[in-house]
């Protein structure tokens, strides 16, 4: 994860920052990806004030951290049929300590303090005169951000567990990897599958376009955040934002055209396809990655598991995603200068940057395309052989199954 958010900064140009602020930059971006809060403050004595807020996840740095983690925790089990839950928890406990020890050492790191250049402007030379330069830093907020780095973990581990078929389970919750773990994987499955597509839509723009080290900065910090939000577009969902300033989203063109307006925006297909036709493509695209999906989750399905049976679990398995999507890649993020209580110094140091879901519409139109897509996904399951035929067949003329 360090490595990740090293490179996407560097690419972003954040190794040129002063004071030696790099590698404290990059710990607050790791301890942002793990859910951990980083408070940003300000000020310049009674002269003037600073209000700044963030609240965004890097998710390419969490989706690397996360795939790692899980790998690193199912490796020493995926040859064993059952775990004890004894050894799971211990498990858990040691990768936790370990977990919190490196978090610990992050949160530390992530602080540091920027003085902010007021330009040519007249109002310029006042904090000189007054040895009260306006500053604004950032710091971790320790106690926050071990609680939901550990939660973090957890949730990592617990939806390894779910997705792997290697992976052993307690002997009492063996009977729920049929209904759960097919449409837990294919929904793993319909997220790297985004986040792969967008990876290659990105590599072409680098290739093609100017400013390649940009998007690069994009794909090591945010290609999932475009990745996912796209998805939602794709399934019908709307988001509300607007941007504002000299700040701005890791975004195409296309959506920056879209927000930044005098008034909050609506970004939906229809609002993109206003500015660029190629946006009602995201539908199509949706389409065939929750039809792909859903076949997969009937494929790995036992053999028994009935049509209707299908789409409630795909609508479900859906809903959840979704919902997962609307929480992470929302965005709100805006920075102030007031001089002596009086408003904002001059609007281009101010910038406000938002990003919403329609929550409700966003996770009613996943219950539709979940119910569809897993009605159609059993259909076309149907005529393949599923490992639940086979495994059982086997379990019943195996000695142990007639004893």
């Amino acid at each position: 994860m360090v490595v990740v958010a090293a490179l996407g900064l560097w690419a972003a140009g954040a190794s040129d920052l002063p004071g030696g602020a790099f590698p404290r930059v990059v710990a607050a971006v790791v301890v942002m990806a793990v859910g951990g809060s980083v408070d940003v403050t300000g000020g310049a004595g009674f002269l003037a004030e600073t209000h700044a807020e963030l609240n965004v996840l890097p998710l390419s740095v969490s989706l690397v951290g996360a795939l790692v983690t899980a790998f690193g925790f199912l490796r020493p089990l995926r040859h064993r049929a059952i775990a004890r839950p004894r050894e799971l928890v211990a498990r858990t406990v040691r990768m936790a300590v370990l977990w919190i020890a490196g978090l610990l050492a992050l949160a530390l790191v992530a602080r540091h303090t920027f003085e902010i250049g007021l330009g040519d402007s007249p109002i310029s030379e006042i904090p000189g005169l007054l040895d009260a330069s306006p500053t604004v830093g950032f710091r971790t907020d320790v106690p926050a951000t071990l609680v939901f780095g550990v939660l973090w973990l957890l949730g990592v581990l617990v939806l390894a567990l779910l997705v792997s078929r290697r992976a052993p389970l307690p002997a009492r919750l063996v009977r729920f990897q049929g209904s759960v773990r097919p449409a837990a994987f294919a929904m793993v499955v319909l997220l790297l599958a985004c986040v792969v597509i967008a990876l290659a839509v990105g590599l072409v723009v680098a290739a093609t376009r100017d400013r390649p080290a940009e998007t690069f900065a994009v794909i090591l910090l945010g290609l999932p955040n475009l990745a996912w939000l796209a998805l939602t577009l794709g399934l019908g969902a709307s988001w509300e934002g607007q941007v504002e300033g000299p700040f701005g989203l890791p975004m195409p063109r296309v959506l920056d055209q879209v927000l930044r307006t005098p008034e909050t925006s609506t970004l939906s297909v229809g609002t993109l396809a206003d500015h660029d036709s190629r946006a009602v493509w995201l539908v199509v695209v949706a389409a065939v990655l929750l039809i792909a999906a859903a076949f997969v989750m009937a494929v790995r399905s036992p053999a028994r598991t009935r049509s209707w049976q299908h789409a409630v679990h795909m609508a479900v398995a859906l809903a959840l995603t979704v919902l997962m999507i609307c929480l992470t890649v929302r965005v709100s993020a805006h920075f102030g200068l007031s001089l002596l209580g009086i408003g904002d110094l001059d609007g281009g140091l101010s910038g406000e940057v938002s990003l919403r879901p329609h929550l409700w519409q966003a996770l009613g139109m996943a219950v539709l395309w979940g119910l569809a897509t897993g009605f159609l996904g059993s259909l076309m399951a149907s005529r393949v052989r599923r490992r639940g035929d086979v495994d059982e067949l086997r379990h019943q003329g195996s000695p142990s199954a007639e004893t």
